[in-house]
């Protein structure tokens, strides 16, 4: 009697009518999820092969997750929260591992809003209405200080005695210096180099993170820069914007650092290191308004950012956050009229 059973794949061998079974490889290799496998049987009645085309057999491989939001594209990694797969141009990282745009609490992936909140630090205007808000006021308070016969490195003029920050004023009661003071600058010169910095690095922010959070960021950063001044030189007649661009500097690092970036490994930090080399090498120049600038960023960031556990830019603003952001700024002017 034939025996009816399968033979083992192998290599092919024949032998007339009586062939044994046959095993045609896969046309591109054997993880062709288009191949069939052919197995010649021997029937005992007519000893006539036929042939059984065997359904696809699935790759036993291990293939790779695809993003949601992107499914051309394979990733191994998926969001901490809920496991959804998500490529690097999706993934948000958080204080623990990595996040979904939805988990995040941002704007998903090919949206209007995600095109248009990338962090861009070249030279642009548009999209920032309240970096351009600030700078056409400083420039204003200074045409009003250059009328007044203030030379190129004035400042003594009228209008920076009456709104600069000096701390027996904010100790009698003056406390709007403590704002007004990062409207007016020391000549011409003091104010280009404020209000580039600002243009560039105030633009970008803003257009990135929206005007509200830059807002408060710089809020924070002008009123820290002022308690760190008149805690150092509560004496000295202090002036400029300063204090609010290095909280801006701060901010930026605490954005790049939630996107993955090195912290001093930017441009943001290569420059920030500059200029902290600037402040303490030439004088007349507030170190207390920069490194105060650079504490009230950096807190604002943080406070934006729900301490930690979310994105600055992309996170919801939950009354947690709204809560901690107003007593970043209010702990900052407590400290200012207190060491005054």
């Amino acid at each position: 009697m034939a025996n009816n059973r399968p033979a083992a794949h192998g290599r092919s061998r024949t032998g007339g009518t009586g062939s044994e079974a046959v095993a045609l490889p896969p046309v591109n290799g054997p993880h062709d999820p288009a191949c069939v496998h052919r197995s010649a049987y021997r029937t005992a009645e007519s000893g006539i092969p036929w042939f059984r085309v065997a359904e696809p057999i699935a790759d036993t491989g291990t293939a790779e997750a695809r993003c949601r939001w992107h499914p051309d594209r394979e990733t191994l990694i998926s969001c901490s929260t809920c496991g959804t797969p998500i490529c690097p141009d999706c993934a948000r990282v958080a204080a623990v591992g990595m996040k979904c745009p939805d988990c995040a609490g941002g704007p998903r992936p090919g949206s209007v809003a995600s095109r248009t909140r990338r962090l861009d630090l070249g030279m642009r205007t548009g999209g920032a209405p309240l970096t351009v808000g600030l700078i056409a006021l400083c420039v204003a308070i200074a045409i009003v200080t250059l009328a007044q016969g203030v030379g190129i490195s004035g400042a003594n003029s009228g209008i920076a005695v009456d709104l600069g920050l000096y701390g027996p004023f904010v100790a009698d009661g003056q406390w709007y210096r403590i704002i007004t003071s990062a409207f007016v600058h020391a000549g011409l010169i003091h104010l280009l180099f404020n209000m580039i910095v600002l243009w560039w690095l105030g633009g970008a922010l803003e257009r990135y993170a929206g005007t509200l959070r830059f807002g408060a960021i710089y809020l924070s950063s002008v009123v820290w820069g002022a308690a760190g001044a008149l805690l150092l030189a509560p004496d000295a007649l202090t002036v400029g914007a300063s204090g609010g661009i290095y909280g801006l500097m701060a901010a930026l690092l605490v954005l790049e650092r939630q996107q993955g970036i090195a912290l001093l490994g930017s441009s943001v930090g290569i420059f920030l290191l500059l200029n902290l080399a600037i402040t303490f090498v030439i004088p007349g120049i507030s170190i207390g308004g920069h490194l105060g600038g650079l504490v009230g960023g950096f807190l604002a960031a943080i406070a934006l950012s729900a301490f930690g556990r979310g994105h600055m830019a992309y996170g919801r603003m939950a009354p947690a956050v709204i809560g901690g952001m107003i007593a970043v700024i209010v702990g900052g002017f407590a400290i200012a009229v207190l060491v005054a």
